[in-house]
């Protein structure tokens, strides 16, 4: 037996080919990249603003409008080991122009990084956003973070932070967490072929790196979502880390996506009318201002440079696909 109930090598890469759980891939991958580049040149933004020392430790930001406002963070998938925040800034569509500065968090990839250490990155990110995300009209103690895939996982590391302990930040220093999609547990993921190479999941990152068996009583809030149509391994992972996480006393609601699938079960959050959005909103008690009081981007120039990291959604660049 391979793993669990998957008595084949074959079966289990199959479970996790999200590439092949939907007719046409690069529908999905051009949509990120035409709605990115679009948000780019509709809103204020921030580009490459560094949160830490090595080159990938950036984030694109989109200040509200009047200081103060909510911050939502997103951090993007790709199984830890392609894409960048590049192609995620259409998120900021379903949250900047009704108040709220929104956070597209980068980090380096896997194999030139650990799993741990991109965990380790996320955290710092967050410790440096609410400290100095009031400099984009952010308020630091209102923060709410999402994550899709891979990124999933990486927010329910945030999650499960020592806060007090290792940054010296309140233990609710995220208001509310949102995996979308997520991966909880390490273990299947080191037996995937197609991604041994590249992850080098080992003992140690298993047991260090799964919020799975990490979960232990957080006073922050969970909103766990996923596509009804993605493969079943994704619905797996949610359910048991949901169930896990209720067991420890937390806070949890379950958000459903009917006829949604991996790849379009994030595309709701660039979209400020959507019950996704507004679930989040929620979450972070936040009223929506009226877009007539946003500015244009023409009223604030926010003079960070405009880093330009590699962009990896590009078919030369999956021979493979997402595997």
């Amino acid at each position: 037996m391979v793993f669990g109930t998957f008595t084949t090598q074959e079966a289990l890469d199959a479970a996790y080919d999200v590439e092949n759980s939907v007719p046409d891939f690069m529908v999905y991958a051009r949509q990120y990249v035409a709605s990115s580049e679009n948000t780019r040149k509709d809103l204020p933004c921030a580009l490459g603003v560094k949160y830490g020392p090595t080159v990938e430790e950036y984030v694109d930001i989109f200040p509200a409008s009047q200081p103060g406002a909510p911050v939502h963070i997103f951090i993007h998938g790709g199984y830890w080991r392609m894409l960048s925040a590049r192609e995620f800034s259409f998120i900021a569509q379903g949250f900047a122009p009704v108040g709220a500065t929104t956070v597209i968090a980068n980090y380096a990839l896997c194999p030139h990084v650990s799993i741990g250490e991109i965990s380790r990155q996320m955290r710092a990110m967050v410790a440096w956003c609410a400290r100095n995300i009031h400099r984009y009209n952010g308020d630091g103690e209102n923060i709410t973070v999402s994550g899709h895939s891979a990124g999933g996982h990486l927010a329910a590391m945030c999650a499960l932070t020592d806060w007090p302990g290792e940054y010296g930040l309140p233990a609710n220093t995220v208001r509310a967490f949102v995996p979308i999609s997520g991966l909880f547990d390490l273990e299947p993921i080191s037996h995937i072929s197609y991604m041994r190479d590249d992850l080098r999941i080992n003992a140690r990152d298993i047991a260090e790196s799964s919020p799975q068996t990490l979960i232990r009583h957080c006073p922050s809030r969970m909103l766990i979502t996923y596509g009804s149509d993605e493969p079943s391994e994704f619905s797996r992972h949610s359910e048991e880390f949901r169930q896990a996480w209720d067991e420890a006393g937390n806070w949890s609601t379950y958000f459903p996506q009917m006829g949604r699938n991996h790849f379009n079960a994030i595309t709701d959050l660039g979209n400020p009318d959507t019950q996704l959005t507004r679930a989040v909103l929620a979450l972070m008690d936040h009223t929506p201002v009226a877009p007539s009081t946003m500015r244009s981007r023409r009223a604030r120039t926010w003079s960070v440079a405009d880093r330009r990291p590699r962009s990896r959604i590009d078919r030369r660049l999956f021979p493979g696909g997402t595997r």
